[in-house]
């Protein structure tokens, strides 16, 4: 009977125990190292609502843990990414890092990221590299490498017919990579690029290289520009006159949250993304309405990259408990899981970007409407990973 009794105890205190750890969890600090100023400040708010808007959704806590937020404005410079990194991970002493938009300045965070074991999401910057030789158990990434939406586009314009191409780009990790993966793909189809126009970011004096275009008389133009900078460069290829004459091809990044400012200049404008303003599905349909209403805005893919990283985020932590020095199990959790995404389901790859359809769609009026299926399940071949 005193045993009985003794095991009732026992039992008594550890419920105890238990309960009172789960009461004082220590809250989970997340630093979101975002654009909040610049060309990408309105790439950087609305990925910073889509987090916030599953954070919501959860009860405004992960796996029993209450979120408090630090945020930098990263400003797009890689040249202060170290410094600005090195405060949130050893003054504010962070978590988990959220970030960023600029591939140069998430090539930055992830070393840092790498070198001190800090968990971190990257919710749009699709540099290769991150996922490739600077990959690692504690690095995911929610959105994209820049190769996937160049590629997959590059197979759609072989499959046009289209031979010879010119591509325009700013002169930085997104653009050469996006030219890359479309030249790898367009190539292997048969076509040819025939001029790589690029100009230092975030130069946005396009008349020289529209010259240039002209001149040269290509079949169609394949591009990657982003925020304000696609703004002016589809104002201005309409303007040149060259949208009648020469096909303009591009990321989806050209026409994703910029449609309003672009205007009739975008009418028509086909581009390749892993997101669309007409999926049509339950899940995408939820989480615009519940968007709409929370921020009085139309989400893009943006948002949509800011609430995955969310989702998993939940789904790592809620896997090992809320404890994130279990980088194993973490890591093992979102490779095995499906993220169930307004985009569509989607898988991790060992690399940790997702294995993900990538859209084919054409801009009528102020939408990014969905043609076809561009690539199924395209996954980035994440060269140079060791993990």
């Amino acid at each position: 009977m005193k045993v009985f009794r003794s095991s009732l105890l026992a039992a008594a205190a550890l419920l105890c125990s238990a309960s009172l750890l789960a009461q004082g969890a220590p809250k989970l600090k997340v630093g979101l190292m975002l654009p909040y100023t610049g060309t990408y400040a309105a790439l950087g708010t609305a990925i910073e609502n889509g987090f916030k808007l599953y954070l919501s959704e959860q009860s405004n806590q992960f796996a029993g843990r209450e979120v408090e937020f630090v945020k930098v404005d990263d400003e797009s410079d890689p040249s202060k990414a170290t410094d600005n990194v090195n405060k949130l991970i050893k003054r504010d002493n962070v978590d988990v890092i959220i970030g960023s938009v600029h591939s140069g300045v998430a090539m930055a965070m992830a070393k840092v990221a790498k070198e001190s074991g800090t968990l971190m999401i990257v919710p749009n910057a699709g540099a290769d590299a991150v996922t490739g030789p600077m990959c690692a158990q504690n690095i995911y990434r929610t959105s994209f490498s820049n190769w996937q939406p160049g590629y997959a586009m590059g197979e759609v314009m072989a499959k046009k017919g289209l031979k010879k191409v010119v591509t325009i780009t700013w002169k930085y990790a997104a653009g050469d990579e996006s030219v890359r993966g479309f030249k790898e793909a367009f190539e292997k189809g048969g076509g040819q690029v025939v001029k790589e126009l690029n100009l230092p970011f975030p130069n946005v004096e396009f008349q020289a290289l529209l010259t240039d275009i002209a001149a040269t008389k290509p079949d169609a133009v394949y591009t990657f520009f982003a925020g304000g900078g696609a703004v002016k460069f589809v104002k201005d290829y309409a303007a040149a006159g060259l949208k009648k004459s020469i096909p303009l091809y591009g990321s989806g990044f050209l026409t994703d949250g910029t449609l309003d400012a672009q205007g009739a200049a975008a009418d028509g404008l086909f581009t390749t993304l892993h997101y669309a303003d007409s999926l049509d599905t339950p899940r995408d349909k939820a989480f615009r309405l519940a968007y709409a209403k929370a921020y009085k805005l139309q989400p893009d893919v943006y948002a949509v990259q800011g609430y995955d990283a969310a989702q998993l985020l939940a789904l790592g932590l809620k896997a090992v408990n809320g404890d994130l020095s279990k980088k194993a199990e973490f890591s093992a959790a979102v490779e095995k899981n499906k993220i169930d995404s307004p985009r569509g389901p989607f898988t991790i790859s060992r690399a940790h970007n997702p294995v993900q359809d990538i859209y084919l769609r054409q801009v009528s009026g102020k939408e990014n409407k969905v043609v076809g299926i561009a690539s199924k399940a395209l996954a980035d071949p994440a060269r140079g990973c060791r993990l």
